[in-house]
C-alpha cells in the first residue's frame, strides 16, 4: 500500500512517529513501548484506507471526506473554527497547519513536502525524526522539534 505524507488539514504525516514505526518495520516494538494493540497503530497516512486510531476519528479527516475537499483549504467555510482551534497547546505539531496548507496552496504539493522531508531530517545526518523527538536517534545532535517551533510561532 502506498504511504500518503499529506493531509486534510495540513498535518505532516512523514513526521508522526507511527507512521515511521510503519515504515520502519518497528510496529510490534512502538507498540509495546506505547502499551497499544499492533493493529490500532498500523498507518500508512491520514488519506490512506489504512490509520492509527489516533486518526480513525479525527473530525477533520471526516469532514474532508464528507465535503470531498482534498485540502481543508478547498472548503467554502475554510478556515473553520474546527480549523482555527486545531492547534492548541496539549499538541504543538500542530501549531503549523494553517501555515502549512497555504503553503500547498501556493506553492503546490510536490514542493511543500520537498519542504517537509527536509524539516523532518537530522541537519548533520539526515535521518528522519519524528515531531516530538529531541535528539537524533543515529547521530545524537540536537534536534528543532515542534515544541521549539510552536514557542518560536508564537512569539
Amino acid at each position: 500500500m502506498k504511504i500518503r505524507y499529506d493531509t486534510y488539514c495540513g498535518l505532516y504525516c512523514g513526521a508522526c512517529a507511527v507512521l515511521i514505526a510503519n515504515e520502519n518495520d518497528e510496529v510490534q516494538k512502538k507498540a509495546k513501548e506505547w502499551d497499544v494493540k499492533p493493529e490500532e497503530i498500523k498507518c500508512f497516512g491520514c488519506k490512506s484506507n489504512v490509520t492509527a486510531i489516533y486518526c480513525k476519528s479525527c473530525e477533520m479527516r471526516q469532514c474532508a471526506k464528507k465535503k470531498q475537499v482534498e485540502y481543508c483549504y478547498e472548503c467554502d467555510d475554510y478556515p473553520c473554527s474546527r480549523l482555527k482551534e486545531f492547534p492548541d497547546d496539549k499538541y504543538p505539531h500542530r501549531s503549523t497547519v494553517l501555515k502549512n496548507l497555504e503553503s500547498i496552496r501556493n506553492r503546490g504539493l510536490a514542493q511543500w513536502l520537498a519542504e517537509q522531508k527536509m524539516r523532518w531530517c537530522c541537519p548533520k545526518c539526515k535521518t528522519r525524526f519524528s515531531w516530538y523527538d529531541k535528539v537524533c536517534k543515529n547521530c545524537g545532535d540536537k534536534l528543532y522539534n515542534c515544541e521549539q517551533e510552536e514557542k518560536d510561532i508564537s512569539k
